[in-house]
């Protein structure tokens, strides 16, 4: 009877004493040993901003740059560039805000890229009108790899 209650309260002890065993080597709390808390309170996480979309002035900004260094421009060719990129620009903004079935898109990007195209046309000489619509079909990166490869190439012999 004495040997019953014995081995009893020591496996009573044993269930209770599981729990803080564990702790004490962090198995059931990933980690080495201890429970593995932080000293410091954790606080409030501070907010992350969101992103917001480029608007059109700030997307024609960011570009007015690389056509600059492709194509010479003066100040009131480059006032006329600056504000029909903008205007179509955000015409494209706002039919992608829209959300249209993608023929119409497609439909409404060919309709803003011919206009923005004849805009352009009448408002800049052939030569310059050319030089910007190559840069705009080859792309933006294409022609500044044309341009250090130029740069590059130009090293005078000793």
């Amino acid at each position: 009877m004495k040997n019953c209650r014995l081995s009893l309260l020591t496996l009573v002890f044993v269930i209770l004493s599981i729990s803080w065993v564990e702790a004490q080597y962090g198995y059931g709390n990933s980690g080495r040993y201890g429970r593995q808390r932080s000293g410091l309170p954790r606080g409030p996480e501070p907010k992350q901003e969101e992103v917001k979309p480029l608007t059109a002035e700030e997307i024609v900004a960011e570009q007015m740059p690389q056509i600059m260094e492709v194509v010479p421009l003066n100040a009131f060719e480059e006032a006329v560039v600056s504000s029909i990129l903008t205007k179509y620009v955000q015409q494209s903004i706002e039919l992608r805000i829209l959300g249209l079935e993608p023929d119409k898109m497609r439909e409404g990007m060919e309709k803003i890229r011919t206009n923005q195209k004849a805009e352009l046309e009448a408002g800049l000489p052939e030569d310059k009108f050319a030089a910007l619509m190559d840069l705009q079909e080859n792309g933006f990166k294409k022609a500044k790899q044309k341009n250090k490869k130029k740069k590059k190439g130009k090293k005078p012999k000793d």
